[in-house]
C-alpha cells in the first residue's frame, strides 16, 4: 500500500508510541485522525502543521461500541475513508493476582480487548467494500511471556495476538491485512522515573541492554502498514526479551 494521502486512524495517539506512529505515517503523507478519551489540544495538533497533510481530531471511549462506531463513521465522513486502523489505545492496572479485583480486570481487558473488536467491526465493512485495508493491533511482549502483577494487561495483550490471526483469516481475501506488534521495555514517561536500580535490573533482562524507543516502534508500525503481502503477523520490537 502506497501510504501518501491514505487515511490512519491510531487510537490513543495523543501521547508516548501512539503519537510518535503519528507523526510517523504524516511524515509519509498520510492524514492522520488523533484520538483519545479527552479532548485533543491546539497544541498537539500545531505539531503536525509543517507536514502538509490532513489531521482530524477525535475524542471517544473505544471500550464503548456506540461510541468506536461513531468515531470511524466521522472520520470517514471528514476523510472520506479509513485505510489503514492502528488499535493503539491501552490501559494497565497492575497488581499480583490474588489482589487482583474483578474490576482491575475486566477495565483493562474492555480497553485494550474489547476496544480493538469495537474499532475493528467498525472499519472493517467500508474496507472490505474497498477491497483493500491495513489494521495493525498493538499487543505486547507481556502477552508472548506474561508477567507479574501484569495477568490482567498479559491477558488482553494475548488475546489481541489471537484476534489479530483470526481476522487476518477472515479478510486476506479482500486484501486486508491484518498484523500485531509486541513491543518490549520501551522508553518512556514512566520508565523516566524509575530508579537507576530499578533501570538496571531492567535492562539486565535486555540481551540488548537498551530501551527500545517509541520511534522505533513507529517505524514498524509504518513499514506493515505498506507491506502488501504481509498478514497475521506477530513482531516482536523487543531488544530480544522474549526470543
Amino acid at each position: 500500500m502506497q501510504l501518501k494521502n491514505k487515511n490512519i486512524f491510531i487510537t490513543g495517539s495523543s501521547r508516548g508510541i501512539g503519537l510518535a506512529i503519528a507523526h510517523k505515517f504524516a511524515q509519509a503523507g498520510a492524514n492522520i485522525v488523533l484520538n483519545s478519551r479527552g479532548p485533543i489540544s491546539e497544541e498537539l495538533l500545531v505539531e503536525f502543521s509543517d507536514y502538509g497533510v490532513k489531521v482530524v481530531p477525535i475524542s471517544g471511549d473505544v471500550s464503548d461500541f456506540v461510541d468506536a462506531k461513531r468515531m470511524v463513521d466521522q472520520a470517514i465522513a471528514e476523510l472520506g475513508s479509513v485505510d489503514v486502523l492502528v488499535n493503539n489505545a491501552g490501559i494497565t492496572q497492575d497488581t499480583l493476582m490474588l489482589k487482583m479485583t474483578e474490576a482491575d480486570f475486566e477495565k483493562v481487558l474492555k480497553v485494550n480487548l474489547t476496544g480493538a473488536f469495537n474499532m475493528t467491526q467498525s472499519v472493517l465493512k467500508p474496507m472490505i467494500k474497498a477491497r483493500e485495508g491495513a489494521i495493525i493491533n498493538m499487543s505486547s511482549v507481556v502477552g508472548l511471556m506474561g508477567n507479574i502483577g501484569q495477568a490482567n494487561y498479559a491477558a488482553s495483550k494475548a488475546g489481541l495476538i489471537g484476534f489479530t490471526k483470526s481476522v487476518a483469516r477472515e479478510v486476506a481475501n479482500r486484501n486486508i491485512r491484518v498484523n500485531a506488534i509486541a513491543p518490549g521495555m520501551i522508553e518512556s514517561d514512566m520508565t523516566a522515573v524509575l530508579s537507576d536500580k530499578v533501570k538496571d535490573a531492567m535492562l539486565a533482562q535486555i540481551p540488548m541492554k537498551e530501551f527500545g524507543q517509541a520511534e522505533q516502534v513507529a517505524d514498524l508500525t509504518v513499514f506493515l502498514a505498506g507491506q502488501d503481502y504481509l498478514t497475521g503477523q506477530v513482531v516482536a520490537i523487543d531488544g530480544g526479551l522474549s526470543m
